[in-house]
């Protein structure tokens, strides 16, 4: 591991491959306190991927749509079966996570936020997304399109007001009801809005995020691709929207990069400056194939991948980040590319300004070995 620490001192030295937001460099990092106190080395090769003998040395992972893991659902767990679901990709690299919410009536959402907020408070949550409920019952996905509704500024505040100022992010649908006092309600909570689970054409997805950049709102596109209209070259539809908003400075899209909901080739097809991973986990995420519940729907999982029982549509991820960062450089994404994707726009999504690995900021970042496996968590004092 190429570790020291020094007798009687809370000072660490770890030497390896690091990714800086300047670039990657073989060296070493010293810790004190749990703040980065030296950052030195020589440039690393062109498109260097992992050191074939040091440790590789990267910022932390940043998910901002999971729905659980480790047997633990956010949209209807209890606070241990979510606190087990946040330390487990936690323990997996992902330090700072959204929890993501499904469909639901306002009431049970509002219940369910309460129930989140202790975990937001003490750090192991960094905020709520809410999946809908104000999405297109025609591209449901695995939701409950029973629990899918017209969009609903007085209910959205009730949720907004449960959450305490923990919601982040709401996916809507583009032509849902009531869009521009949704978008209102976003940008007087800071709240991101995100394009999702539509059927808008790529008219109605332009002007929807024109008007969210219009009240300063920041726009996310969820799970690009999936649950949207197929892009077609003469009908682009909302994901032609959304690609063009992303290249354009205009919005951020996500994308799941985990080899199932997309192709490797799809991911290669849509990546940007502006486009970033996400797992979409849910509770099967590191536990074995079987039976599993997303929101109130039944999900099969079969070879890591999760079902609905009925209809066999894509029941949210079993992935972690630092798994589709390593699938990624291993088919030749370079360390910086792959940073970015994992952890670098998401921190700007959220304001992150100390996420990066330089001088002065706090330990966060994770270790791989020289084959790619994750060694260690570093979270301020801890190592996890």
């Amino acid at each position: 591991m190429h570790y020291q620490e020094n007798a009687g001192q809370a000072v660490k030295k770890i030497e390896g491959r690091i990714v800086t937001p300047h670039g990657v460099i073989d060296g070493f990092l010293q810790l004190e306190n749990g703040i980065i106190t030296e950052l030195s080395g020589e440039p690393a090769p062109k498109n260097a991927g992992f050191h074939p003998e040091l440790p590789t040395i990267v910022p932390s992972f940043i998910d901002l749509h999971n729905h659980g893991g480790n047997g633990g659902a956010f949209p209807t767990g209890t606070q241990d079966q979510a606190r087990n679901a946040a330390q487990y990709h936690r323990e997996h690299g992902t330090t700072v996570m959204l929890a993501s919410m499904v469909s639901a009536p306002a009431d049970a959402l509002a219940a369910q936020v309460e129930n989140l907020i202790p975990l937001c408070e003490e750090g192991l949550l960094c905020g709520i997304h809410l999946e809908g409920p104000f999405i297109n019952a025609c591209r449901c996905g695995a939701q409950n399109p029973d629990f899918i509704f017209p969009g609903n500024p007085t209910d959205l505040a009730q949720v907004i007001h449960a959450g305490k100022g923990w919601i982040k992010s709401i996916t809507v649908a583009p032509e849902t009801d009531n869009l521009t006092e949704l978008l209102d309600l976003c940008a007087a909570h800071h709240i991101i809005a995100s394009f999702g689970h539509t059927d808008a054409d790529f008219d109605t997805t332009t002007s929807a995020i024109a008007l969210a950049k219009e009240k300063n709102v920041t726009v996310t596109a969820t799970h690009l691709f999936n649950a949207m209209p197929p892009l077609h070259h003469r009908d682009p539809g909302s994901v032609g929207a959304l690609l063009a908003a992303a290249r354009a400075g205009d919005a951020y899209v996500e994308l799941i990069a985990d080899g199932v909901h997309l192709a490797d080739g799809t991911v290669d097809l849509a990546r940007s400056n502006n486009a970033f991973f996400i797992t979409d986990a849910m509770e099967a995420a590191g536990m074995p194939d079987g039976e599993y519940i997303l929101g109130v729907l039944n999900v099969t999982v079969t070879d890591g991948v999760a079902r609905l029982r009925d209809g066999g549509a894509i029941a949210g991820g079993t992935s972690t980040l630092a798994s589709q960062f390593v699938h990624h450089v291993r088919r030749g994404m370079t360390l910086i590319d792959a940073t970015l994707h994992t952890s670098t726009v998401a921190a700007k999504i959220l304001g992150l300004s100390d996420h990066e690995i330089v001088k002065s900021n706090p330990v966060n970042f994770v270790v791989f070995d020289s084959n790619g496996q994750l060694q260690q968590v570093h979270l301020d004092h801890q190592v996890i």
